[in-house]
This record gives structure tokens, C-alpha cells and sequence, in this order.
């Protein structure tokens, strides 16, 4: 009975297409920043802040960046992992060349050189779809993982071939590097998210986003009705690119403070990819789900179930059972989704705020 829109009057069209025409959701979305910005800072320890919060939020970012391509576009993509190493070591030499620069304007200004490598290789995009564009952005992450080897210049000639993150500051505070303190990382890694996520929401809700939902839906009537195709797919393909170069450059500089090529290989594509299923396609919500239950699952499960497991058996089990047993289960949920509920989570989350709006009467 809380949860409801009764007194409620719209008298503006704006009101009326709000993105949060309830009041409670605006209390609700309040409420989860005064959270995420004062009191998980404050009260989260460094554990929960390095090892899951950080890498929770920037891949939810990469999963909104793919998301807008997939899930809003239609065009479907497993270079994921390569477009963040684009953003990633165009940070690097950024810093290099450039370190009395705000570290935080680099790290977004790196979703540049991505944007632009997504819309090279989305270029076949205007020719192909479905399992042929699958095939070409694959393709196009094998080549970015071996011109990340290959080429010595974009590592700084470093003879371990890895990039490693030096000591930068953003007003005043140190983020990068190991002085860097868990909650600054933490706070600028929120923000970065919070602000980028935002834009995505009004992007998506504007004239491109709705060409892009066009395109997904019917390219060839999207075209009659006066949407270009180059623009809106190649536009989709930068956008999408951009996220994902921020997310790459946040996950060396701020999260892992060091990276070898490997983090950006396939796997890493096929990680953020499985978000967005299971999140929901075409859903912003869908991407943090996804990332949540992608990620910290595992986490929660490799701590939580050995010892549960001993107690109510008397087996034992290892941490690396635990994972094989997470593994296990997140793939039977992707499969499941898959089958009964296409949209993943956000769906499921839209289905429950509906009953809760009509609660205790029948829906």
C-alpha cells in the first residue's frame, strides 16, 4: 500500500514521461545514492570496496555499453573485452603523455579511441547481422588482443608487456596507484558510473535511442520511415565502444592497478555478454542485475558454501568446489532465463513492482 500512485496528478506532459513518475521511486533512487556515496564508504570494509564493489560497478558499466548495442540496437557483439583494452591502454599513454591532466577526464576521454575502433569494425554491421556480425566482432577481438601484444609502443616497451598504473591524482586526492585509498577509488569509480548511466538514460529515450530501438525492432521499415541505417548502427557502435573503453580504463587504473593483455580476451567478452542476458536485454536495471549475480555471486558463494556445506553434511568441500559448484549454477540460471523469461531479471523486478502496486487486490 506504500507503494502506489494515488494522489499522484500529472498536469505536464513532462511529468507524465518522467523517467521516475512516482514519487516513491524518486525517494527510492535518493535513497540508493545517499547509500552507494556515504554510507558504503563509510562503513564498507576495504575487502568489500576492492574486491567487489569496484569491480561490480565498472563491469555493470561495460554491461550498460553492451547492452546499448545488443539489447537496444539488435546488433550483437563479442569484442566487448577488446574495445575495453582499446580504452585501457589509450589511458596509459594518455598518462604518459599528459600526467598534470586530471586522471578522471582521461579515463573518459579513453572511451574516445574506443568509440572509434567500434566504429571501424562495426562498419560490416551495415552489410551483415546475426551470426556473421557475431563472427566479425569476434574476429575484431582476436586482432586487438594480438595488436596489444605486438605492438611494444602501446605498453610504454615494458619487458613484462603488462601496463603498469602510475600514481595520479583528481583534485587534489591520490586514485591511482598503491597510495591511492580504497574509498577515493571506490567514490570516483560511483560517480564516473552514476553520471555515464544517466546520459545513457536520456540518450535512450531521446531521438537516437529511439532509432536505435527502430533498428532492433525492423531495420528495413526503420529505413522507409526515414531512419539511416549508417548513422544509427555506427552511432550504436561508438556509443557502445565508448562505455566500454571508460569500463576498460577504469578496470586497469582504478580496480586492478596493473593488467596484462589477458584480461581483455574473449572470456572477458563472453563474461559481460552473459550480464546482459541474464539482466535483460534492453533494460539499463538489467545491467547491474546482471552484474551482480554474474560476479558477486561467485564471491558470496566461494565464502558462504563451504562452510554451510560442512555443516549440514559430512563431506567437505574447497573453495575451488565452490566455484565449480557457482559456475554450475549460473549456468543453469542463463539457460533457464533463455527458456522462461527472455527479458532476465529487470523483467522479473517490473513483474514484482506491478503486483506491489496492487497489493493485496488480485493482478
Amino acid at each position: 500500500m506504500f507503494y502506489r500512485e494515488a494522489g499522484q496528478f500529472k498536469t505536464t506532459y513532462e511529468a507524465d514521461s518522467a523517467k521516475f513518475p512516482i514519487f516513491q521511486d524518486k525517494v527510492f533512487i535518493w535513497l540508493y545514492l545517499a547509500i552507494g556515496f556515504i554510507a558504503i564508504p563509510l562503513f564498507g570494509s576495504q575487502f568489500f570496496l576492492d574486491a567487489i564493489m569496484i569491480p561490480f560497478l565498472v563491469l555493470a558499466l561495460a554491461a550498460v555499453g553492451l547492452n546499448i548495442l545488443t539489447g537496444y540496437t539488435g546488433q550483437i557483439s563479442l569484442g566487448t573485452g577488446a574495445f575495453m583494452g582499446v580504452g585501457a591502454y589509450a589511458c596509459y599513454k594518455l598518462t604518459l603523455a599528459m600526467p598534470d591532466v586530471n586522471i578522471i577526464l582521461l579515463i573518459v576521454a579513453s572511451g574516445i579511441f574506443s568509440a572509434l575502433a567500434g566504429v571501424f569494425f562495426g562498419l560490416p554491421s551495415l552489410r551483415i547481422k546475426g551470426f556473421y556480425l557475431v563472427v566479425t566482432t569476434l574476429a575484431a577481438q582476436f586482432f586487438l588482443e594480438w595488436a596489444f601484444i605486438r605492438f611494444p609502443w602501446l605498453y610504454n616497451y615494458n619487458p613484462s608487456g603488462a601496463i603498469e598504473v602510475p600514481q595520479r591524482e583528481a583534485f587534489g586526492v591520490i586514485v591511482t596507484g598503491a597510495a591511492a585509498s580504497s574509498e577515493a577509488r571506490y567514490l570516483v569509480v560511483l560517480s564516473v558510473v552514476v553520471i555515464m548511466t544517466w546520459f545513457a538514460s536520456n540518450i535512450l529515450s531521446g531521438r537516437i535511442g529511439r532509432s536505435w530501438m527502430m533498428i532492433r525492432d525492423m531495420d528495413i521499415a526503420a529505413e522507409l520511415m526515414g531512419v539511416r541505417p549508417l548513422y544509427a548502427k555506427l552511432s550504436a557502435f561508438a556509443v557502445s565502444s565508448f562505455y566500454c573503453g571508460v569500463a576498460g580504463a577504469l578496470m586497469v587504473f582504478i580496480w586492478q592497478g596493473a593488467a596484462e593483455v589477458e584480461i581483455f580476451d574473449y572470456n572477458r567478452s563472453f563474461q559481460v555478454l552473459f550480464m546482459v542476458i541474464l539482466g535483460g536485454l534492453g533494460s539499463l536495471l538489467g545491467c547491474f542485475l546482471g552484474a551482480a549475480v554474474i560476479f558477486i555471486f561467485p564471491i558470496v558463494m566461494h565464502h558462504a558454501l563451504p562452510p554451510i556445506w560442512e555443516t549440514l553434511t559430512p563431506w567437505t568441500m574447497n573453495s575451488s568446489q565452490a566455484d565449480l559448484v557457482a559456475a554450475v549454477i549460473i549456468g543453469v540460471m542463463i539457460v533457464a532465463f533463455l527458456i522462461l523469461e527472455p527479458h532476465g531479471l529487470a523483467r522479473l523486478w517490473a513483474i514484482f513492482k506491478q503486483k506491489l502496486r496492487v497489493w493485496p487486490f488480485p493482478y
